[in-house]
């Protein structure tokens, strides 16, 4: 018999055992009832499969879907009703839903310029959130992500779901074993064929798009015509990049394997390489991270090549002193130091996966399911999230430091207490940005 989506979400007890990294008991204050209401926001792709999972989940419901474009906001009001007894009722302005007492969570889904203000909003009305990656536009935005959850008691829970798959966990765990010694060098990538933006011109405002609520934090431009629905990731004023827009998984999973929190040295290199366009972040970029212990790190990022490594798009290696494991997807391989190196073990990704790994609506439904699972039951219990946000932070904060050292061309020396420049003003200028005025994000 053929499983379901609903079957494996249902059936997936694992994300349980995914590696807390930080305790956060203060969350038992307030749970809400076993049903949990949730609000979900940006619902053109990535929102429409989260709502879709979400309302998948055992006692859980999908009560509200949010979106400032019309004709998105109906197609996932129809797609989560299909899901679930009760059709969700629809509102362009999270600031109205978050008035609603009965709603416990919500999840944030938008374009990046808005994810670390509405997940603030979101905990200062006493919801939890789900707030998707990168968690914040710049890094003084995760600095108020971290005082916003502390101050304000809600979890706030980033969706970089490889904190929550099994296998990544276990592979997690077996690094931290040792058993490929010290690990003192890591590489991670990331490869697709994007096509070009082209020149954007002033237009008119599309019909049933509320232009001034999507802008919502960020000074206001007039619309272009090749900013909405999805290139606004490659413009500084509103996206972070590839970098943060997938470099983040690959990233996250590096310093986790590593066990490291801040380096002591950025550079990077690159450029708008294969088109040229209105394009402003590199579609060519290698990071390098240096670390105090004699450790390194580097991402590759390439966003007009899709040229696999390892078979496959994007994953990870590390190597050390004994060997090298190779993670892809939720499964991984080890290899020993010999000469030639053999396949001491294997772990395959999974049956229950299927998809593109550079699909930028879901890659991974099924898996989403576990990490949503996690979130839910932290709401729940009280236990640790697999991904609070001041891990997600860091992580965030590693991929925005590329982009600053690739912006301003110089190497970042970094201070490892809170991981802010050393000693560069003009790059510490990017430590912040702008806000409509009105819009300031407040904790």
């Amino acid at each position: 018999m053929k499983k379901t989506r609903r079957d494996f979400i249902k059936n997936t007890a694992l994300a349980g055992a995914a590696v807390a990294i930080q305790p956060v008991p203060f969350f038992a204050n307030g749970m809400p009832s076993k049903k949990i209401n949730v609000a979900v926001m940006g619902v053109r792709s990535r929102g429409m499969a989260l709502a879709e999972n979400f309302a998948q989940q055992p006692d859980t419901e999908v009560s509200y879907i949010c979106d400032v474009q019309q004709d998105y906001l109906d197609n996932c009001i129809a797609g989560v009703a299909k899901l679930q007894k009760r059709t969700p009722k629809g509102e362009k302005d999270i600031r109205k839903i978050l008035e609603n007492k009965d709603v416990d969570a919500i999840v944030v889904a938008t374009p990046d310029h808005w994810h670390a203000p509405a997940a603030i909003l979101g905990v200062k009305a006493g919801k939890h959130v789900y707030l998707e990656k990168p968690c914040s536009h710049n890094p003084r935005e995760g600095e108020l992500l971290i005082e916003a959850e502390r101050r304000h008691k809600r979890i706030i829970h980033m969706g970089n779901q490889r904190r929550s798959w099994p296998n990544v966990v276990t592979a997690m765990e077996e690094l931290r074993g040792g058993i490929i010694g010290k690990v003192y060098f890591t590489k991670g990538w990331y490869a697709n064929n994007r096509q070009p933006i082209g020149f954007g011109k002033v237009a008119p405002v599309p019909p049933g798009l509320d232009w001034e609520l999507w802008q919502g934090p960020a000074p206001r431009t007039a619309y272009r015509d090749n900013v909405h629905p999805y290139n606004w990731h490659w413009f500084w004023h509103w996206g972070t990049g590839e970098a943060l827009n997938n470099g983040t998984h690959e990233i996250d999973v590096m310093r986790w394997g590593m066990g490291v929190d801040f380096p002591t040295r950025i550079v990077a290199s690159g450029g708008r390489y294969h088109y040229h366009d209105d394009w402003e972040f590199p579609d060519t970029m290698v990071i390098n991270y240096d670390f105090e212990d004699g450790r390194t790190m580097t991402w590759e990022g390439r966003s007009c090549n899709v040229h696999p490594i390892e078979g496959d798009g994007r994953g990870n290696i590390f190597y050390g002193e004994k060997g090298t494991m190779i993670v892809v997807g939720n499964g991984y391989k080890v290899f020993n130091n010999d000469q030639p190196a053999k396949l001491i073990k294997e772990v395959k990704h999974g049956e229950a996966v299927a998809g593109s790994s550079t699909n930028t609506t879901s890659p991974d439904a099924n898996l989403d399911g576990v990490h949503i699972k996690n979130f839910l039951e932290a709401i729940r219990t009280g236990k640790p999230s697999s991904s609070p946000i001041a891990e997600g932070h860091k992580s965030i904060l590693m991929c925005q430091l590329g982009n600053i050292a690739w912006k301003t061309g110089r190497v970042l020396n970094i201070d490892q207490r809170n991981g802010h420049i050393i000693g560069d003003r003009e790059a510490m200028q990017y430590w912040s940005r702008e806000y409509e005025p009105g819009w300031e994000p407040v904790v």
